[in-house]
């Protein structure tokens, strides 16, 4: 009833409406045009240059003329559209190959050996000399998804992966290798298109980030088909995607071929192939579209603008994938997992709300938030959904109160107190149940529940009804960061607020003291590294478990691993040693956490989703090496090379993997940390802690702007002239001395170091293994001054 009821606000119109949260603050909007950091070196670049390009049309759009160039001479030639008023429009091209390339993968390894080991080989393997680990190394290191998708006989079978749609769409439509969706089918035209030809194709995408799909076919050294597929903005058709369609033969620069279709074959006369003048007018359209769509998304400048445009793709992909935009969808196309059964999946709203904060759209936020609580919380604060996750109440409470924190919007959270309220007092009597156990109990004062979803699907689903450490840490977290705000959120009403939120707080020190003196007691010494299973008062590790155990009671164990980290309640020993734990004993895959299940040769997995938590720790943990290379490894072996689609669960063998939209949150999430991340507890804002040692000396901008955080909004700018190795930086806080302190990371290569170093002119006080991090008291300013001096040694 609640879905029909939200469908039917969606085809009203009134779901879609672009509105600010109440109680929007000032310090959360974006800054000042007069107040921003200009850039350390102007961009001289004038009207894009198109000597050389081929001239392919001219059209009509927004009382301009518009001239339609493509740079031909190269295989990634821009499209160019100029107007007649002097203004520009550049859409860059990607390509990059689906199939393997170079060296043999596994970096000389055994699979066999690779799959049956606990030990992470090739995580040790591509980490080893202690520098940032080599992404080309990481690429190379397991064939790309898809790319050993056979059919018996030798033919291919290759599944659709990727697709296109609209924000107002309430469905997707898939494009499959061969660049044909369910309804255009471009080997029509050209007979040279086959499964066995696009098993060799490039993919990318037309516009950088935009979803317009592209595939290059090689033919020759010299020619190639390509395809460009994307979604009509301008349809209004409810659940039918209308699909765009440019079908070219390129020879020596040239077009020698092209066709262009609109969502179906030609019936003459009445439906017609379109002209070119209103694809390119369409392709003008959809690339404005999608710029209004991610307008206040934090803008940011990387060296290697990959990275840029995957996370930009990722929040595109999922605008896509919701229904409106706004209702939730765990995967697209097929049933699993575009099916009813899982919208109320807690890891669908807990990694969307998480991405949207985190790059400043908060009214996609508050959409989101309003939505889940509107139509998949109950009055006792269950959610709809079979099998609820138990850490992820605590983990919703938390994004609850950065969700204020960020946009101070007490309005939403006074709409949905009384569900929100009851969600905390679930985690409660859950801790209660837990104190009623003898005191000798392992389980005693640690909250039991399931840890995993697919745990009610089982004949006896209470086997996994335990007391994950996880359960615990993320009720800790999330009863804390929501008793800090809701006084502050109920204003004249607070009195009451005050006394709950001193009643959580008091709870959340003794979730975290129990917590944390299981784990030490857990402690397994006689193994090397020291062991910590995932709950307490287990024999066996986790992989004997599931190689011995039927059913094992030790199941899943990624999901309550990365959640426990995440949390970030445990003391820093301990969490150094769960990390250590999970490379050592089977829980990583290539530096990503591990989808575990029993050791088998020939495969070894890895989680796309919810494992990002893991990443956030190994990040304040100063492991950046081990960042990184979870960062690269989720790019290459996690998302279809090109086209950029995640997977739930990638084996590392090649084969296929079903999309889920958390997965593809992961990257925006890990980029946004590695420029701009907060102490849990602390105030203390960490700048720049991720970012690779051979970006920050490039001399290319490393850059974000408005990014938001509990103090407000924060710009950060760095860039290096390597000539003579100075590194500029500047600053900008949203207000004066807010945070106490900001730690700037100044990752240099490891055969560099600093001379001097200073902030507003004054020498700097630095500090890390290294000397590496600036350490700024704000006072009373908000606005910094970096001048670094290196030397190479």
């Amino acid at each position: 009833m609640r879905r029909r009821r939200f469908l039917q606000n969606l085809a009203a119109g009134t779901a879609g409406i672009s509105y600010l949260p109440s109680g929007w603050r000032d310090d959360a909007a974006p800054l000042e045009e007069s107040s921003k950091i200009a850039p350390l070196i102007e961009d001289s670049g004038s009207l894009a240059d198109v000597d050389g390009h081929t001239l392919l049309c001219e059209v009509q759009y927004s009382g301009k003329n518009w001239k339609v160039y493509e740079d031909l001479r190269t295989r990634d030639g821009a499209i160019v559209f100029l107007s007649n008023q002097g203004t520009k429009r550049v859409l860059p091209k990607s390509a990059e190959a689906v199939f393997a390339e170079g060296e043999p993968p596994y970096l000389g390894l055994n699979l066999d050996e690779i799959g049956l080991a606990g030990a992470d080989l090739l995580a040790d393997r591509l980490l080893q000399g202690g520098d940032d680990p080599d992404p080309a190394a990481v690429k190379s290191a397991a064939p790309p998804q898809a790319s050993n998708t056979k059919e018996r006989g030798g033919g291919f079978r290759l599944p659709w992966n990727t697709l296109v749609g609209t924000r107002e769409c309430f469905d997707t439509m898939p494009v499959f290798a061969t660049g044909r969706t369910r309804t255009y089918h471009p080997e029509q035209y050209f007979s040279e298109i086959t499964q066995e030809l696009a098993a060799k194709r490039f993919e990318g995408l037309v516009g950088g980030w935009m979803p317009a799909v592209r595939k290059v076919l090689p033919l020759s050294d010299s020619s190639y088909l390509e395809i460009v597929v994307f979604g009509d903005v301008e349809a209004k058709d409810k659940f039918i995607v209308q699909t765009w369609h440019r079908t070219a033969r390129v020879e020596n620069g040239k077009m020698t071929k092209v066709v262009y279709g609109y969502s179906y074959p030609a019936f003459p006369p009445r439906r017609k192939d379109p002209a070119p003048e209103a694809f390119y007018r369409a392709l003008l359209v959809f690339a404005e579209y999608w710029d209004r769509q991610l307008h206040d998304a934090s803008p940011v400048s990387l060296p290697d603008e990959t990275y840029v445009n995957m996370s930009r793709h990722a929040i595109a992909r999922e605008l896509m994938v919701r229904p409106g935009g706004v209702y939730p969808k765990y995967g697209a196309v097929d049933r699993d997992y575009y099916g009813s059964e899982y919208d109320g999946f807690q890891d669908i709203f807990t990694s969307a709300v998480y991405t949207n904060l985190e790059w400043g759209r908060f009214t996609a936020a508050k959409q989101i938030i309003d939505n889940y609580f509107g139509d998949f919380v109950d009055e006792k604060g269950m959610i709809n959904m079979r099998g609820p996750e138990t850490a992820q109440f605590g983990m919703t409470l938390s994004l609850l109160a950065r969700y204020y924190n960020y946009t101070r919007d007490a309005a939403l959270l006074q709409k949905h107190r009384p569900k929100i309220e009851a969600t905390a007092a679930l985690l409660e009597e859950l801790h209660e149940e837990s104190l009623r156990l003898p005191s000798d109990d392992p389980g005693y004062a640690l909250i039991h529940g399931w840890s995993e979803s697919d745990s009610c699907l089982s004949s006896k689903p209470m086997t996994w009804w335990l007391p994950y450490f996880a359960n615990s840490a993320f009720a800790s977290r999330g009863l804390k960061d929501l008793a800090r705000v809701w006084p502050e959120v109920h204003g004249a009403k607070a009195a009451a607020s005050e006394s709950l939120a001193k009643e959580w707080l008091k709870r959340s020190k003794a979730l975290e003291d129990a917590m944390v003196a299981a784990v030490r007691k857990d402690i397994r010494h006689d193994m090397t590294p020291p062991y910590i299973g995932p709950f307490p008062g287990t024999s066996l590790t986790f992989r004997d478990s599931l190689a011995k155990e039927r059913p094992s009671p030790q199941q899943w164990p990624h999901r309550p691993y990365a959640e426990l980290l995440q949390a970030d309640i445990l003391p820093a020993d301990l969490a150094n040693l769960v990390i250590d734990c999970m490379r050592a004993y089977g829980a990583t895959t290539l530096g990503v956490v591990a989808n575990v299940s029993r050791a088998r040769p020939g495969s070894r997995e890895i989680l796309g989703f919810i494992s990002y938590g893991y990443a956030q720790m190994l990040l304040r943990l100063d492991r950046v090496e081990e960042f990184l290379l979870f960062l690269y490894s989720h790019h290459y072996h996690d998302h279809t090379r090109g086209s950029w689609t995640a997977g739930e669960v990638s084996d590392i063998n090649g084969g296929t993997a079903l999309f889920c939209i958390p997965a593809q949150q992961t990257i925006p999430l890990l980029v946004r940390w590695m420029l701009v991340l907060e102490d849990s507890d602390e105030e203390v804002l960490y700048l720049g802690k991720g970012v690779p040692r051979a970006w920050l000396v490039s001399g290319s901008p490393i850059r974000i702007e408005n990014a938001p955080t509990r103090w407000g909004r924060v710009t950060l700018e760095l860039r290096a002239d390597p000539s003579t190795r100075h590194i500029a930086g500047k600053i900008l806080l949203a207000a004066a001395g807010k945070p106490a302190q900001v730690q700037v990371k100044l990752r240099l290569p490891l055969q560099s170091a600093f001379s001097r170093v200073t902030v507003n002119g004054h020498d700097a006080k630095l500090a890390g293994k290294r000397n590496d991090t600036v350490l700024i008291s704000t006072r009373q300013q908000k606005q910094f001054d970096i001048s670094a001096q290196y030397d190479a040694s």
